[in-house]
């Protein structure tokens, strides 16, 4: 009738049958074929780089991806799953310079341009095999054989119609800029790309001396981070409106301030400094005691305004200058909160130098070449990477009695998330999109996006496009998409939007022409307004551009899919990690904005990064990071799949775990599993067929309507949750209806399936536990699709023909509203809060279950009918459960005098109101309290009113109970055992061995046996006077006192040791 099901929790094997089903019957296919026609529902993939491998953050990517797509197609909708590859980028270069051994844009060049691209062409693929496999083995579902990738000539077309839509709005410019630079790449980054790398790091700040001009030993005192910056000083900088002084002290021939006598011309603490002289020193008044720990006199005081074209002699040399420079000047951008009150200007290297260079018409000095090193002219330093640099630079100042102070301090530091090289602010030439001209429509799309969690829309990237910059695009590397402008000798510019459009206005353009540098860079058009030759500019751009431009240009729109790209954007459903909130995300709503004026996609979950099981981020170095084809290996995918689904929400860290996995397999999987084991065990012996039977709603048993009840609230709960991106709380409220199915229903129902022939309740109990297992298969099946689909094909595909081929190609289900009986689940609730307090009372009187006790009683506001009270006696194993509204008479009470209290007001005669109340009756005396408010005590002949918070009070159970509370529930447990009781217990127990005993023994559910027993009297005779009782239990012929056959074993009872055996026997 149906397959044998083993209950072993070995899924990997399982799954791989899976794939191949899938494989053979094309199920993702049809899964696509068959919503045709439905309503559009789109996803966006974030493109993975097809030549980096795969990480364990990636499975977590992965899954979020796929089951809201899964869901979304069983419900119905016609799913865009297009997959894609980003294939541009720096990322790609370095591969390819390390496997060619060379290094650097010199290297490239020599090697070839059209050799390398044509390498980079190539190692994009490196993975792409090991990413379908890893993509495959997950589960996730996209349309892989129809990809997008960005280094053909339709995308990149795409996205130069996209930069020529921008040119047209006026907000694609060249600036020269101070711009994050990479010196190892040799390339500007943008705003976004430069928030991914950022690492906590320990330098060294100088406080530098630079010398007033014409003055004796007078000093502004200048701190700065980077001292590599110190040769290319041109100015200093002050807050005009800030108190600014000067300073008299005494330093010693190291430079130190010294703490001078008044009395006498030495130092207050005795130390021999040597000589000492004189220096004088403006620094902002607010920081003085901050900065000098000697002594000093305060000789003027100025504003910062009062500073401004004061003149000072340079630190360095080196800078050959056409321009006035090495004067004070003032902006408000300097603050009090570090350092002197006064900043070093270096235009070249900082935008806030950069724009106080402009307005003061400074020098603009770049001793630092593409590479970060020193030029030439730098005598002392060149050729010197510049972070290098800093020890000796400050080592010089020292040498020259221009180094005031040097202190180690820890900070945030931008290192090339690409490289791993620290970054520098470098002023160059750069191409820009104007998104400052667009914050306001950025942070209009914004507020149309949900984002999960909502946080991150409102803090995290929405501060991040609250304070947006301009998005340098422009990258000085080679494999990338062109930049599509144009450049005469006129220094006129044009922006070409499409390969027409170049064709049209060059007279060399190849009919296949190749949309890369060097090909690209061999076309030439003719000016618009001069008519002379124009060339294109060098750049390529960010590949994040690239990335964020998927939505329109993986349909090579607007040159073809023009109606494609209208019903499908924007995206109903994205997500990634946290990671592309400056990424991915960020470059999707700013070309979406700046093009489309509107967002491109609707919905956004947004994931935390996967940790190792410390807390601790994952690397190679480390040690600790785990292999997600070894984990798929060792768990199954489905098992992952819970595991993030459930672990935390979505977006907080996710602490990778094999031991937890492991145990949300056992407690969800392993349990789904094993009820339909265990249905599929029983059906077969009875040969159940669910095609030729109905379930019949009215002829069901009370269990059987609140299993389908809490089927379908659990259906409409899930259905809900899913719709929402509730992600974490469907699956949670699927393993509490796993758990209530198995551990409640099918526990209390198994004697429904054991019964002999085929009656009425035997048959409800088939169909309702067939019924639920069919539906949750289904409702489980975006969540791990590879169990749902073994369960369904064998339940569901196995017996009926006309049913679709796979769970996927199933509808979700739908709740039905008349199964709902809202009063019936909560009166099982409550049935099921009373047990799980039973259990406990149980557990610490330490009574096994087996041990039948005489009374229960609860105390609830809602009494249960005799229906649900012969339920709990069953599951507890207790005679009578009675309820009362009050259970004080099972608790009675200690009282002690509140010494803190009552000690001042009784003094030495607090000692003997303690013996008086610890020999008072409790309870009486807390009904007199209760009734009164006070309790009246005898003290030596005089009687006093003791309040309630005089004394201290602790409520203890009477001897013999036990009880549990749950907020306005509580239970108290009778635990005094008769003979009668006791006896009962020796016998459940005596039938639990032999049960146990069946199974090890390796006999079938069915099979017949004979029972032996040995060596205990006491044990014989309570087996003698129950043995009709145990051979029915058991399904035993007989059992045989004094002997020992087949599969024997000792037990201890109950304290009794005693041998029993079991052998299978012929008939029945």
């Amino acid at each position: 009738m149906y397959d044998k099901v083993s209950t072993d929790l070995n899924f990997v094997e399982r799954e791989k049958k899976v794939l191949d089903f899938w494989k053979e019957n094309e199920v993702f296919e049809k899964s696509t074929q068959l919503r045709r026609g439905g309503e559009k529902f789109t996803f966006y993939d974030g493109p993975p780089t097809a030549n980096g491998q795969p990480h364990i953050g990636h499975v977590l990517t992965r899954v979020i991806k796929d089951i809201i797509p899964r869901y979304k197609t069983m419900k119905g909708y016609d799913v865009l799953r297009k997959a894609g590859w980003d294939t541009h980028g720096l990322p790609v270069e370095l591969e390819v310079e390390k496997r060619l051994g060379i290094s650097g844009k010199d290297e490239i060049e020599e090697y070839g341009l059209e050799e390398f691209i044509q390498e980079c062409k190539k190692s994009v693929w490196k993975y792409k095999n090991m990413w379908e496999d890893f993509s495959e083995t997950v589960g996730f579902w996209a349309d892989m054989d129809d990809p997008y990738i960005t280094y053909e000539n339709d995308y990149i077309e795409s996205v130069w119609w996209s930069l020529k839509e921008i040119w047209n709005k006026d907000l694609l410019y060249k600036g020269f800029k101070v711009v994050p630079y990479c010196p190892r790449c040799e390339t500007p980054l943008s705003s976004h790309e430069v928030a991914q790398g950022y690492k906590d790091v320990k330098e060294k700040s100088a406080i530098a001396k630079f010398k007033l001009k014409d003055a004796e030993d007078e000093y502004f005192l200048a701190w700065t981070t980077t001292p590599w910056t110190l040769p290319s000083n041109v100015a200093l900088c002050v807050n005009p409106e800030e108190t600014y002084v000067k300073v008299k002290v005494f330093v010693d021939d190291k430079g130190n301030v010294i703490k001078k006598s008044k009395e006498h011309e030495s130092c207050a603490d005795n130390h021999d400094h040597g000589e000492f002289k004189v220096e004088r020193y403006i620094i902002a008044e607010a920081l003085v005691d901050d900065l000098l720990e000697g002594a000093y006199e305060v000789e003027e005081t100025y504003l910062g305004k009062d500073l401004e074209y004061i003149e000072y002699e340079p630190l360095f040399d080196y800078a050959k200058i056409d321009k006035k420079a090495y004067y004070v000047t003032c902006d408000t951008f300097v603050t009090l909160t570090d350092g002197t009150g006064i900043v070093h200007i270096a235009p070249a290297f900082g935008e806030d130098d950069s724009q106080v260079g402009r307005r003061y018409d400074l020098p603009f000095v770049q001793l630092v070449d593409g590479k970060g090193e020193f030029k030439e002219e730098v005598t002392d330093f060149a050729g010197k990477f510049v972070k290098d640099a800093d020890e000796p630079i400050m080592k010089m100042l020292y040498d020259k009695g221009l180094l005031f102070k040097v202190e180690a301090y820890e900070h945030n530091y931008p290192f090339c998330w690409r490289c791993d090289t620290p970054l520098i602010y470098y002023a160059r030439e750069s191409w820009f999109i104007k998104m400052t001209s667009v914050r306001d429509e950025l942070i209009e799309n914004n507020e149309t996006i949900n984002w999960m969690p909502k946080n991150i829309g409102k803090g995290r990237f929405g501060d991040w496009i609250r304070n947006v910059q301009d998005w340098g695009i422009s990258r000085d590397r080679y494999w990338g998409t062109p930049l599509p402008v144009w450049e005469c000798e006129e220094g006129h510019y044009h922006c070409i939007g499409s390969i027409e459009e170049l064709k049209s206005m060059s007279d060399n353009c190849p009919d296949d022409i190749e949309l890369h540098v060097p090909y690209i860079d061999k076309v030439t058009i003719q000016c618009p307004q001069c008519q002379k030759e124009m060339k294109r500019v060098k750049p390529v751009i960010d590949c994040w551009y690239d990335s964020g431009a998927m939505p329109f240009a993986q349909w090579h729109y607007p040159f073809e899919n023009k109606e494609i790209f209208e019903e499908r954007f924007p995206a109903d459903f994205i997500s990634e990690a946290v990671d592309q909130t400056r990424g991915w995300f960020y470059s999707l709503l700013a070309i979406s904005t700046v093009v489309f004026e509107q967002t491109s996609f609707n919905n956004c979950i947004v994931l935390g990064h996967v940790q190792d099981s410390d807390g601790q981020k994952m690397s190679k170095s480390k040690g600790n990071a785990v292999d997600p084809f070894e984990a798929l290996e060792k768990h199954g995918a489905d098992a992952i799949r819970w595991y993030f689904y459930t672990n935390s929400a979505l977006w907080l860290p996710n602490r990778f775990s094999d031991g937890e996995v492991t145990e949300g397999q056992r407690k969800f999987m392993g349990t789904l599993w094993n009820t339909y084991a265990f249905f599929v065990l029983y059906a077969n012996i009875d040969q159940f067929d669910a095609t030729k039977y109905e379930l019949e709603y009215d002829k069901l048993a009370v269990m059987d309507k609140w299993l389908l009840s809490k089927l379908n609230s659990l259906i409409k709960e899930v259905d809900q949750d899913l719709e929402k991106y509730r992600i974490r709380e469907g699956a949670e409220a699927l393993a509490d209806f796993v758990d209530d199915l198995s551990n409640w229903y099918v526990r209390r129902s198994r004697e429904r399936f054991w019964a002999k022939g085929m009656e009425q309740d035997k048959l409800n109990a088939y169909m309702t536990l067939y019924t639920t297992l069919v539906e949750v298969s289904k409702l489980a099946a975006p969540f791990v699709p590879f169990m749902s689909e073994k369960i369904y094909q064998n339940l569901v595909v196995g017996i009926d023909e006309d049913a679709p081929k796979s769970v996927h190609l199933s509808d979700y289900p739908t709740y039905n509203e008349t199964y709902i009986d809202e009063d019936l689940e909560v009166n099982m609730d409550q049935v099921l809060q009373v047990v799980v307090l039973g259990r406990a009372c149980r557990n610490t009187a330490n009574i096994k279950n087996r041990q039948p006790i005489g009374k229960m009683y609860v105390k609830t506001q809602e009494h249960l009918s005799e229906f649900f009270i012969k339920i709990i006696e069953d599951e507890l194993n207790i005679k009578k459960v009675l309820f009362t509204d009050d259970v004080s008479e099972f608790t009675t009470y200690t009282f002690k005098p509140q010494l803190k209290i009552l000690g001042p007001k009784l003094g030495k005669d607090v000692g003997k109101l303690g013996n008086l109340l610890r020999d008072l009756d409790g309870k009486l005396a807390m009904d007199e309290i209760n009734t009164r408010g006070k309790l009246k005590i005898n003290l030596e002949g005089r009687e006093i009113d003791l309040d309630k918070e005089e004394l201290l009070i602790e409520a203890t159970e009477m001897e013999g109970y036990i009880s549990d509370s749950n907020r306005e529930l509580t239970v108290v447990l009778d635990t005094n055992l008769n003979q009668d009781l006791i006896e009962e217990g020796f016998v459940r127990e005596i039938i639990s061995k032999v049960q146990t005993m069946r199974k090890d023994a390796g006999f079938e559910v069915m099979d017949y046996i004979k029972v032996y027993q040995s060596d205990n009297d006491k044990i014989k005779n309570i087996m003698s006077d129950n043995s009709k009782e145990i051979m029915s239990e058991v399904l035993a012929k007989d059992i045989v006192f004094g002997q020992e056959k087949g599969f024997i074993k000792e037990w201890d009872i109950n304290g009794e040791k005693v041998t029993l055996a079991v052998e299978k026997t012929n008939g029945k």
